[in-house]
């Protein structure tokens, strides 16, 4: 069963609903499938029972605001205690503690952020909200003097989005601080399958223009992404695993990896692929796996066949968020044509309200190794190139 809920679904994944008949609710209203105009378009009742006839049912959710639905409606299910237990940064991380003992973290209130004294907290450090989502109210800190600037902010940043998603998807009164991970940033989408056994269905090497940048900008994959990384990965679900009972889930993990090769994790976000039908549609792009299919119907990709014919080109998610510094109510349009015009390979542009959210949409984009400046390029613009400004009336 899908749990079909805001603010974002891709036609990708409602043409795989309809092609499979997947049993599907829609929590938040009949947005997409209207109840009983199709039969496996479930009313609030009949998802619920199907959730208690079924006691191991693959469930998946496009989007976190289905949490509280889960929540409040599947008590009767594991499913509460482990996505609450993912969610929640603080408890991830003393959840796996005892994997990364060395690993200093501590909670912070949000009150107490302007008043915090950070002399003795290790440096560099990571301060976010201990619920959060797409880098909201992310900072990196790596002296005394930029904390002065940073806790202004975030209290500034919360402001503004604090609004657009329900408290079990930010929740901005309580933060969590920890060390900075060094490395190379990692994102992949998975499954436990019924035995417990993890099954990784793609994996993106997160790209950054400098150490200070937090964004979400660009997502990279390729053959020999997976290939350098898919056993580690592996591995480190598998310990996972032991730590937490995690049977025929889903699951969206972002990890580091340092210069010796050692993992660490910095979080897991539970019952779905990444955020706004991203990464599971663009692992369709890449290498032919729909991601959906895969994970209901316990499918396992044979990476050894796939990346036969993929090492020669580079698959990108690209994130447009709103970096211009100008509020999206304040912009008249955002040149999407433009855009595509600077990239060797525009697969699909999706446009997003930026007036509603703070992101104009996302790209999906194959480059060839000899047109990689086109990435570099997109990861350290502004985006100002591409908006228009409401005209000033006299």
């Amino acid at each position: 069963m899908i749990l079909l809920d805001l603010p974002y679904v891709s036609g990708f994944l409602k043409q795989t609903i309809q092609r499979n008949r997947i049993q599907v609710f829609e929590p938040a209203g009949p947005l997409h499938f209207p109840p009983g105009s199709e039969a496996f378009c479930l009313t609030e009742s009949e998802a619920i029972a199907y959730a208690r006839e079924h006691k191991d049912a693959r469930i998946y959710s496009n989007s976190e605001n289905s949490i509280s639905w889960v929540v409040n409606n599947l008590g009767f299910t594991d499913l509460p205690g482990v996505v609450t237990l993912f969610k929640d940064k603080l408890a991830f991380r003393r959840l796996t503690q005892s994997l990364f003992p060395e690993l200093f973290f501590r909670e912070v209130a949000l009150e107490d952020v302007l008043e915090l004294q950070i002399a003795e907290i290790p440096k560099p450090f990571v301060i976010k909200p201990s619920i959060g989502f797409f880098s909201l109210g992310v900072y990196t800190v790596h002296t005394d003097g930029e904390w002065e600037v940073i806790k202004n902010r975030i209290h500034s940043d919360i402001h503004e989005v604090k609004e657009l998603y329900p408290a079990e998807v930010l929740n901005t009164g309580s933060f969590i601080i920890e060390q900075y991970i060094s490395g190379i940033e990692y994102a992949f989408d998975a499954y436990f399958d019924e035995n417990g056994e993890p099954v990784i269905l793609n994996i993106l090497k997160h790209l950054f223009s400098s150490e200070n940048d937090v964004s979400d900008r660009v997502y990279l994959t390729s053959g020999v992404i997976i290939r350098e990384n898919l056993e580690k990965f592996s591995a480190f679900l598998k310990q996972l695993g032991k730590l937490v009972r995690l049977k025929n889930f889903p699951l969206h993990v972002e990890v580091r990896v340092d210069d010796l090769g050692r993992l660490v994790p910095i979080e897991i976000n539970p019952m779905r692929f990444g955020g706004w039908c991203t990464t599971a549609d663009l692992t369709w792009f890449a290498y032919g796996i729909n991601s959906y299919d895969y994970f209901l119907t316990n499918q396992k990709p044979d990476w050894d066949a796939l990346l036969k014919t993929k090492d020669s080109s580079l698959f990108s998610l690209i994130v447009l968020n709103n970096s211009t510094g100008i509020k999206g109510i304040d912009i008249e349009s955002f040149d999407y044509k433009l855009l595509r015009s600077h990239f060797q390979n525009p697969l699909e542009i999706r446009e997003v309200d930026f007036k509603a959210f703070p992101l104009f949409g996302f790209l999906f984009a194959e480059t060839k190794a000899e047109h990689y400046s086109e990435l570099e390029r997109i990861l350290s613009s502004d985006l100002k190139e591409y908006i228009c400004l409401h005209k000033q009336v006299d």
